[in-house]
């Protein structure tokens, strides 16, 4: 290439400018070849660099959802146990002051957390539109419309939620082990004791006597 440049101006030179002017344009249409194979380089690993940012944060995106959700799950469980745990730590106080029972260890299972119920609006309408058939008859379709908006009031700076009330959560099952309770009678006590205590059918409970 170029000792095939040296020709080309060495032929210039000697036939005269217009030849030589025609060397440049050629060099400089290489010039401006090779810069155009540059740039398509340049713009294809450009374009493989934002493909791979693009998956990166991506993946980030998700991890991030996946801890939250799991965060959120953890959250729920944690309250649940440390619900149970107060249920199973109060019980056993109770029933160590029946007589006749002693050395107790409850379980308890719960359903859920506790339920917070919020006040809420009903709003209501209703739309009565009357219709004439090709007989010229009538008739009225009524069109009733119910939507529930939480009520909110003002806490400092902010809006929040009415709490009504909080809803203790229901009970799976309870399981009692307890020294004494291999009597029929005291057994019936503490099925009766845990049953209104805990607002739970009686076939919830298990009483066992310990060794």
């Amino acid at each position: 290439m170029k000792n095939y440049l040296k020709k080309l101006f060495k032929n210039s030179d000697a036939a005269g400018k217009p030849s030589k002017k025609a060397g440049y344009i050629i060099v400089i249409g290489l010039i401006g070849l090779l810069l155009i194979i540059l740039s398509n380089v340049f713009s294809t690993a450009g374009s493989d660099d934002n493909d791979s940012t693009i998956n990166i944060d991506s993946n980030e995106t998700n991890e991030q959802s996946a801890d939250e959700t799991f965060s959120n799950n953890s959250s729920k469980t944690s309250d649940v146990d440390e619900i149970e745990a107060g249920y199973e730590e109060d019980l056993q106080e109770m029933l160590n002051q029946i007589q006749g029972v002693s050395n107790t260890e409850v379980m308890v299972n719960l359903e859920s957390t506790r339920v917070k119920i919020y006040e809420k609006n009903l709003i209501s309408g209703q739309q009565i539109t009357e219709e004439t058939d090709t007989n010229g008859g009538t008739r009225d379709i009524e069109d009733t419309q119910e939507e529930s908006q939480v009520v909110l009031v003002n806490q400092g700076d902010k809006e929040v939620p009415l709490l009504v009330r909080t809803e203790k959560p229901d009970v799976r099952g309870v399981f009692i082990v307890a020294e004494g309770v291999d009597h029929a009678s005291v057994e019936q006590r503490v099925v009766e004791a845990i049953s209104r205590v805990l607002d739970a059918p009686v076939h919830r409970v298990s009483v066992m006597p310990k060794n």
